[in-house]
């Protein structure tokens, strides 16, 4: 069997994101401890939240999603696809989910690839061939194999943090010094640190979300060793979201970073504020790998 190329720099930039969001938060903890905020209560509740999302996060997408887990006998064809590929990528199957919406898409959840789950749309199966659809589901696959799916779940936990903790603050209470003067130029410090750490947290999201695509891209083009399947994908998908009505698009918007292509109507975002690579620049590295395995 093939061995799945190991991406040295996924793995950095994955472990380099993780520890810049933890030494944020850390600080941000600081800051709120500096400032009297009910700090006990609000680790508290943060570690639950945090305990729900990894242990029940692929549940709660599906939930989200409207997505339904199918099996072998409702969807024959899409399970002998992910059986091949399970064995491909030497990962355990994953549960299959079908998403009802028009959107044509794909994503992959769970925090470890024996507790994964790959889901399609509707839109997707009507839109694609078998091997484009083999070749986006190879996609989902590198995800999983890389464990960028479960580190994406974390860090985009993270960047919820500061935003709750603004939304919530008086629930927690800031600080107990009748000082009012006193409170209210802490309240600002801590309205402050927060935007600035929700914007941090957002670039060094957006940043890692890039370039696992052209990992997860690069993933599918071994799996498959066609990637000229996955860049025709791409099109069509890319293609028919214009035609897509944008409520549906709205409902959908929420599980962008985890998409193989953003549900959004042309180049609705720049580059550098988006979860995912333009569409011409995944085309060009896929046509360069697929000159790379031609020889």
């Amino acid at each position: 069997m093939r061995r799945f190329p190991v991406d040295y720099g996924l793995t950095a930039r994955m472990f380099l994101t993780m520890f810049l969001l933890a030494a944020l938060y850390l600080f941000f903890g600081w800051v709120l401890w500096k400032a009297g905020l009910g700090f006990t209560s609000m680790v508290f509740v943060v570690g639950i939240m945090l305990l729900l999302q990894y242990f029940f996060s692929d549940r709660l997408v599906l939930l989200s999603t409207g997505a339904r887990e199918v099996g072998p006998g409702e969807a024959p064809e899409l399970h002998a696809l992910v059986d091949r590929l399970a064995a491909l990528a030497n990962v355990p199957k994953p549960r299959v989910a079908i998403v009802p919406t028009p959107v044509p898409n794909a994503f992959a959840t769970g925090r470890s690839p024996s507790h994964a789950v790959v889901a399609v749309t509707t839109g997707l199966m009507e839109r694609l061939d078998s091997p484009e659809i083999e070749a986006v589901l190879a996609h989902e696959f590198s995800h999983i194999k890389n464990r960028d799916v479960a580190v994406m779940t974390l860090a985009s936990f993270f960047a919820t943090v500061a935003s709750f903790i603004v939304q919530n603050f008086f629930f927690f209470g800031l600080g107990y010094n009748s000082d009012r003067e006193e409170r209210g130029g802490s309240a600002v410090l801590v309205y402050l640190v927060s935007l600035l750490v929700w914007v941090i947290s957002f670039f060094l999201i957006q940043a890692l979300s890039r370039y696992r695509e052209f990992a997860a891209d690069r993933g599918s083009a071994f799996l498959t060793g066609a990637p000229g399947h996955l860049s025709s994908a791409l099109i069509k998908i890319s293609g028919a979201m214009q035609r897509i009505p944008s409520r549906d698009l709205r409902q959908a918007e929420a599980m962008n970073a985890f998409f193989i292509i953003p549900a959004l109507k042309g180049e609705a975002l720049a580059e550098l504020f988006s979860t995912h690579p333009s569409l011409e620049r995944r085309l060009a590295y896929l046509r360069e790998l697929e000159r790379q395995m031609r020889g």
